[in-house]
């Protein structure tokens, strides 16, 4: 795939930018081929773009034709919507004889069930007519090519006196907690909370609240509308992002220094195998794809990746020769290490494979460097 010479902001159109995180070409994490097809894959360049003029970060240019797979909600990602739909219904968003839409993503279950649930109105496609009193977007925006078109579309399903929901993982989280593996094909763009408020303004809309949730290292829920009120819990969120500095290209560009934790994972892989300990991981989610690729892993270093998604199983990591496995092909392996790719799943993931620590494995967090856990106390 040609690398363009020039690139336009996906939101504001302007081609004043540079890139600020370069991790090489890899192939798309969704392109999990079956365990038995040869490598090489297909790659395409990997990069994240800031633009200058409106401080969106993006990906510069995306694979050839992404699909991405579904996979199974996680419990902490369902909880966490649960408690993302609580807080709308407390904020008075949330009742019967309301209108609601949904713009959604591969990435949890919908919620509009939920909402109906609640007495809502839910609307569907045959309603693309009817104005919502609430439109929610469950990480949906970062899967739109055209960003402008997108918000566009979010705004233009507002019912007068609407109210826009947008769950996301923001910019801030990614720059503070060095989730340089959060940028891959098929994510467009990277919004931090100081972006997305200019971003709705052009819009007509603004920022009105929002409210911080621990998952993933720190997951935000945004309420936009069209005479934003931010009170003073959120204007200290919005500035709290751009103190660390989300709209700065220089300190974005420190994602580029953080990627140089895959070669310390690496390192530490290597340093398990010489000392004859096996080493397994657990969850094949498209964030653990750029990380396994930038660190250059095989299946001599890392066995295999246990998954609870059928639509995985029997495949194999883009890129790499290692084979994805069911939770019991997993324990039965018998590792003395498992990465948990997926940190805030821990507790879950034990409960669910206790296996692994029953026959004397041990679980890895990346911390950003691995880190052991102590086998639970019902080991």
């Amino acid at each position: 795939m040609p690398v363009p010479t020039a690139t336009q902001c996906r939101s504001c159109g302007d081609s004043d930018g540079e890139v600020v995180l370069d991790l090489g070409r890899q192939p798309s994490w969704d392109r999990m081929p079956w365990a038995d097809v040869p490598l090489p894959d297909p790659e395409f360049d990997l990069q994240m773009w800031f633009c200058r003029s409106c401080s969106l970060a993006q990906l510069r240019c995306d694979a050839d034709g992404v699909d991405e797979m579904f996979a199974v909600e996680p419990r902490a990602v369902a909880e966490q919507s649960d408690r993302s739909i609580a807080r709308l219904d407390a904020e008075g968003l949330v009742g019967p004889g309301r209108t609601v839409a949904e713009f959604g993503s591969p990435h949890g279950e919908s919620w509009l069930a939920r909402l109906a649930g609640r007495g809502m109105d839910a609307l569907g496609d045959g309603d693309a007519d009817r104005p919502a009193d609430l439109v929610v977007d469950f990480y949906g925006l970062l899967h739109e090519p055209d960003q402008e078109a997108a918000l566009s579309a979010r705004v233009a399903a507002l019912a007068p006196g609407g109210t826009l929901a947008m769950q996301m993982l923001s910019l801030g989280t990614v720059l503070v907690e060095r989730q340089w593996y959060d940028l891959r094909h098929g994510h467009h763009a990277y919004w931090s909370l100081p972006a997305l408020d200019a971003a709705l303004r052009r819009h007509g809309l603004g920022v009105h609240r929002v409210f911080w949730y621990p998952m993933s290292g720190g997951t935000v829920l945004v309420t936009a509308r069209r005479d934003p009120e931010p009170d003073a819990a959120t204007l200290r969120l919005i500035e709290a992002e751009r103190a660390a500095g989300v709209t700065d290209a220089a300190a974005l560009r420190g994602l580029q220094r953080a990627a140089a934790d895959a070669h310390e994972l690496r390192d530490w892989l290597v340093a398990e195998h010489d000392a004859g300990r096996t080493v397994a991981a657990y969850g094949a989610a498209s964030r653990s794809v750029p990380l396994i690729c930038h660190a250059g892993l095989h299946s001599g270093l890392l066995r295999m990746v246990g998954d609870a998604s059928p639509t995985k199983q029997g495949r194999r990591m883009p890129g790499t020769d290692i084979p994805v496995v069911t939770p019991d092909e997993l324990v039965a392996a018998r590792p003395d290490r498992v990465l948990l790719f997926l940190a805030e799943l821990a507790d879950e993931v034990r409960d669910s494979v206790p296996g692994i620590e029953s026959a004397g494995g041990q679980w890895v967090l990346l911390d950003p460097a691995p880190r052991v856990l102590e086998l639970s106390p019902a080991s």
